[in-house]
């Protein structure tokens, strides 16, 4: 019986490549997939997939939090998270969800399968695109008087600052228009702004970019 996984990811290309690299595997089927977290939470439940695949940074909901709601009725689902950085704060948060592994975007599909073998079937893990998630649960420092917003906020208010559109965020982070939408949205609500002009100043009051 080949291992049943789904597929939470915003990015639709993405979700297409590892289908089709998937299609024909002994070792592992595609079963679902969802675009952002609330369909992944509802589907998830629906078809209880042997090993969840999920991205962290998704519009709205993000994955951790989709994996804490998950967990809340299915404790012992089985989650591998995806991400594009080897960021310490989102590593961090990983561990706290229960996730059984981090994975960077950038493993092959062939080490990609061989980690979720491992994850189904509970043996230990060796990839070198397999973040340790076992690294020591400190406090994660936050830029100098800017506790409102993620790391990631940060980054998009950095570069709205530097008068880059969405389209170009996107591109930056190798993350989807809508994410950076969401980052923006989120940012305007945190930080109390109305507009672009309104964040770049923000970006300089915090120490984010130098005034010009």
């Amino acid at each position: 019986m080949s291992i049943r996984v789904f597929l939470a990811d915003d990015h639709p290309l993405f979700r297409a490549g590892l289908r089709l690299s998937f299609q024909g595997s002994d070792e592992v089927e595609i079963v679902g997939e969802a675009e952002n977290s609330f369909t992944a939470v509802e589907q998830i439940h629906k078809l209880k997939p042997d090993v969840v695949l999920i991205d962290v940074d998704m519009p709205g909901l993000s994955g951790l939090a989709a994996i804490r709601m998950v967990k809340k009725n299915l404790p012992e689902q089985k989650f591998l998270v995806l991400s594009s950085y080897n960021d310490t704060e989102y590593i961090q948060e990983a561990m706290r969800t229960g996730a059984r592994g981090y994975v960077l975007k950038s493993i092959n599909v062939e080490e990609l399968k061989q980690v979720i073998c491992a994850v189904h079937n509970g043996q230990p893990m060796v990839s070198a695109y397999l973040v340790n998630l076992s690294i020591e649960d400190e406090p994660v420092p936050e830029t100098v008087n800017l506790p409102e917003l993620t790391r990631r906020e940060q980054d998009v208010l950095r570069f709205l600052a530097q008068g880059k559109g969405n389209k170009e965020i996107a591109a930056d982070l190798y993350i989807s228009v809508e994410t950076v939408k969401s980052h923006v949205r989120n940012i305007y609500k945190k930080l109390d702004l109305k507009n672009r002009i309104e964040a770049s100043q923000a970006a300089v009051r915090y120490g984010l970019v130098d005034a010009h």
